[in-house]
């Protein structure tokens, strides 16, 4: 028998430098080992006779093909039979949970730093406790016995009271608890270095063979059909008539299946699915370990614990625990082998004995406890440590289910639903953006990716390693990524730098975040975090300055930042915007399309700027963007005959801006196309009272209001280069955006600034938007606007032509919704107390949860906290501003209510002087 204390004297010395890492091969080709047991009394690989024909032949044609029969195949599958699809086929190559899911650990938490997230737990938990006993009269194996999120700091208890706040939204019951509370309920716990603990009553595990055989046995009662050991060989895509490609069948060793839709969940074997249809899927596979041990007296009914510092997790196994986490120097898997099927690896200690130090810390008796087996199994990891959900750009009716993260058991439920109905309905019912594979592009830190990354290896090796040594990491607001940097600068970034630029990462662009006076901050090539031997960086100014900002407080730059905003308010200061995705949609049937797609009526005259939406057709906004109309022979634009526009949408949601488009013209088969110019173009944008004093130095144009109206735009000359100049403000001032041709950015930059420098012009970088634009009550696409977000909730109804006879896209539920009533809405809360939030805070009204807060930042010239939020009225009725206006507010940060006040109207310049140049 081994002990956890043998492990730790074989593996390494007892006390260990933190952090540490293991010198060792970077990565595995092995394939698994002989086998071993997983902690489950049953798995169905025990039910394997041997056979290796399918279980039933396939059918010729099918609306639906799952392929993979792991939990979010079940999942999916289940949940595309319940919304109504029965002539759904599930394929699996071997047997159900055969290759990631039968030897996964289960858990299932209640709380997670995302509202959507909180929202997909929930729903899990619901189909595996309740829905799928009630269907089968089986027993799924969900064990509830509560979660125990322990905090060894401060900033990790702070992290657990937003937890808490936002858990009250939901109805998740949760408590905070103290070291000695903390020892009452666990007394096995070591609670010498806890600072506190979080508490969750109805968290639990699941059986992963049990909820997968219930999940396939409620799916085949509803008419799908379920095929084991019938392994995919190919994917037969067409081209249509437009030359779009569109899945045609499945091909499988016993047979095709013709169909129009394939939903790609087969886990680590994902990618190499995905290169049968044309399509990349960003992921790769990774060991990731877990050890059980023997019985310990007095463990049993113990909640599960994550001790998030020490990056382990304690899971009831009975009357015994498993014990797993996430290391920082995980073993890659690269030759993943196509006949892998319930299969381990052995336990490579070097990399493990780091869990057994943080378990053995936190369970004392560990030290003497037996280990009675090891799993050591594939899982699959993305680049952002999210999953691969929705229909891949490349291909229409290729759907993704994977890349969960070693989550897939946990976020099944939920995924599995709003896959299904992504599926049948063509958008999720959820926001589920942050894991849509068509975002390849991060509108938040570490969130997506830009498509032009996702075959390359070293990037989506270098990220999905930060995601996973950082899981267990404290989610602070502005956090940025380390790995896969540098990949995407615009003309502008080396300028910038030497002027101590600190780099935000977004779409794979280096974009501004903010200025250091202490000069360049560079970001260094990724090295690991000194994982794989790699050295790490020293005197690394870029993550000093980074973790100088890990707090929920206000940060220690929070003055700098200051000082750019009110300079902007004040004066006038320069924003490289240049990431900015800008895009022509030119052609013969480009007003028809532009009519469709926009809900503002933008086929006005040349020389005109209209600021609106799009929406999908249940008046959700897919995106809020500015559309210039251009004529035929337009210097800057590329060659086109019949009607053009130029679009310009913020650089992390450029993406999903060009496949809602794109998607939307494939359709409707418009004789019209969309270019992505955004390579060729830089932008800056100049705003301030002075602006105008300072740019009539440069443009050889008249920019008084008269000459030069808002929302306009006319090419001109700046500093001997022609450039499009609009005259738009995203922070409340006026000023002008202009458009330059790469090749002569810097040029014109250095005009601006050396025009300026006599009347204090700064750089300023997008730290400063967001609480200028807060401040002024514009709107962040997905923070106060998502595609379950109407803009009659989100106060956008001027966007809409409703008043024309015009149709467009999501008109019909616009018009509804207005007959109806608007039963939520987005508000805007101040509070006088100068207290940070970042957004997931509760929202109080007389004594009730109302909502949650999207976004919140501080406002300079107001002085103030500014918060967005949605809220609901608690009897169901529409809310109304005179509900908004008569109820008294409070904000919950951390546990802490803070008095707040409701606003109608932006708090700063209500009338839109400003912008307009009325000072």
């Amino acid at each position: 028998m081994s002990y956890m204390s043998c492990a730790l004297r074989v593996a390494a010395p007892r006390h260990l430098p933190a952090p540490w890492r293991s010198p060792r091969p970077f990565s595995s080709a092995t394939g698994p080992t002989t086998k071993k047991s997983v902690p489950y009394q049953k798995t169905l690989k025990e039910e394997d006779s041997g056979r290796k024909e399918p279980s039933r032949p396939p059918p010729p044609s099918a609306e639906v093909v799952v392929v993979g029969g792991g939990s979010l195949g079940c999942q999916t599958t289940y949940h595309l039979a319940k919304q109504g699809v029965t002539n759904v086929v599930l394929l699996e190559r071997d047997r159900l949970t055969s290759g990631t899911t039968w030897h996964t650990a289960g858990l299932l938490w209640h709380l997670r730093p995302s509202h959507v997230e909180v929202e997909l737990l929930a729903h899990t938990r619901d189909v595996v406790s309740r829905d799928l006993p009630e269907e089968t009269g089986l027993h799924t194996g969900w064990v509830e016995n509560g979660g125990l999120f322990i905090a060894s700091n401060k900033q990790r208890l702070d992290e657990y009271k937003r937890l808490m706040s936002l858990g009250k939204v939901y109805g998740v019951e949760s408590y905070v608890l103290t070291p000695a509370q903390t020892k009452d309920l666990y007394p096995l716990m070591n609670i010498d270095d806890l600072y506190g603990t979080l508490y969750v009553p109805k968290d639990g595990t699941m059986d992963p063979a049990g909820t997968c055989s219930t999940l396939a046995r409620a799916a085949t009662a509803r008419g799908a059909t379920i095929i084991e050991n019938c392994p995919v060989t190919g994917i037969q895509v067409r081209a249509d008539d437009f030359g779009v490609k569109r899945v045609y069948a499945v091909e499988t060793a016993h047979g095709t299946i013709q169909t129009p839709c394939v939903v790609n969940c087969a886990g680590v074997w994902a990618r190499a699915l995905g290169q049968l249809a044309g399509v990349h899927v960003p992921l790769v596979g990774m060991h990731h370990a877990y050890v059980v041990t023997e019985r310990i007296e007095g463990i049993q009914n113990m909640p599960n614990v994550r001790d998030h510092d020490a990056s382990v997790y304690l899971r009831l196994q009975g009357d015994a625990l498993s014990v797993g986490g996430y290391e920082s120097n995980p073993i890659f898997w690269e030759e993943v082998s196509e006949k892998f099927a319930f299969g381990l690896f052995d336990l490579d200690w070097d990399v493990f004995t780091q869990h057994i130090e943080g378990a053995v810390n936190r369970v004392p008796v560990l030290e003497k406890t037996g280990i009675k087996s090891t799993v050591c199994g594939p899982e699959s990891f993305t680049a952002d440590h999210k999953p691969l959900m929705g229909e891949a750009p490349e291909v229409r009716g290729f759907f993704l289910g994977c890349g969960f993260n070693s989550a897939g058991m946990m976020l099944g439920g939920g995924c599995g639903r709003e896959l299904a109905h992504w599926i049948i309905h063509g958008r999720p019912e959820k926001d589920m953006y942050g894991y849509d594979i068509r975002q390849v592009t991060p509108a938040a830190p570490g969130l997506r990716f830009h498509h032009s990354l996702t075959d390359n290896n070293r990037w989506i090796r270098e990220r999905s390693h930060e995601s996973y040594a950082k899981n267990y990491s404290v989610v602070f607001p502005h956090d940025e990524p380390l790995a896969g940097r540098n990949m995407r600068k615009d003309p502008l970034y080396e300028e910038l730098l030497r002027q101590g630029c600190v780099f935000q990462e977004r779409h794979g662009w280096e974009r501004p975040g903010w200025f250091s006076p202490g000069g360049a901050a560079p970001v260094m090539d990724y090295d690991y975090y000194g994982a794989y031997s790699q050295e790490r960086h020293k005197d690394y100014t870029y993550n000093r300055l980074l973790q100088d900002e890990y707090t929920f407080d206000f940060p220690p730059h929070h003055d700098i930042i200051k000082n750019e905003c009110l300079t902007c308010r004040n004066a006038l200061a320069l924003f490289d915007m240049s990431y900015f995705g800008k895009f022509y949609l030119v052609g013969p049937e480009a007003t028809k399309a532009a009519n469709w797609l926009f809900t503002a009526d933008v086929s006005k005259a040349p020389g005109s700027t209209v600021y609106t939406c799009m929406l999908n057709k249940r008046g959700g906004v897919e995106s809020d963007l500015t559309v210039s109309r251009i004529s035929p022979g337009d210097p800057l634009a590329p060659s086109f005959e019949g009607d053009g526009y130029y679009l310009a949408i913020g650089g992390a949601v450029a993406q999903q801006n060009w496949s809602h488009i794109t998607t939307v013209l494939q359709d409707m088969k418009l004789q019209c196309k969309l270019l992505d110019c955004s390579e060729e173009l830089g932008m800056m944008s100049i705003q301030g009272p002075l602006s105008r004093v300072v740019l009539q130095e440069v443009l050889d144009t008249d920019l008084s209001n008269e000459a030069f109206p808002f929302s306009t735009h006319k090419v001109v000359t700046a500093a001997g280069c022609r450039v499009r100049a609009m005259r738009l403000s995203f922070v409340g001032e006026m000023g002008w955006e202009l458009h330059v041709p790469k090749a002569d950015c810097v040029k014109v930059y250095r005009a601006v600034m050396q025009a300026g420098a006599r009347h204090g012009i700064t750089n300023a970088g997008y730290r400063a938007i967001d609480s200028l634009s807060i401040e002024k009550g514009y709107r962040h696409w997905h923070a106060d606007l998502r595609p379950d977000d109407t803009p009659l909730e989100s106060g956008l109804a001027f966007t809409c032509k409703l008043k024309s006879s015009i149709p467009f896209l999501g008109r019909e539920a616009v018009e509804a919704q207005k007959t109806k009533g608007i039963f939520r809405r987005l508000v805007c809360f101040t509070t006088e107390e100068k207290v940070p939030m970042f957004g997931l805070e509760a929202v109080w009204r007389d004594g009730k949860v109302v909502g949650h807060i999207r976004r919140a930042d501080f406002g300079f010239a107001i002085n103030k906290t500014i918060a967005y939020g949605y809220i609901r009225d608690p009897a169901g009725g529409p809310v109304s501003l005179d509900f908004v206006k008569s109820g008294r507010y409070e904000l919950e940060r951390m546990g802490v209510t803070y008095p707040a006040q409701a606003h109608t109207k932006s708090p700063f310049d209500p009338d839109n002087k400003r912008v307009k140049g009325f000072y």
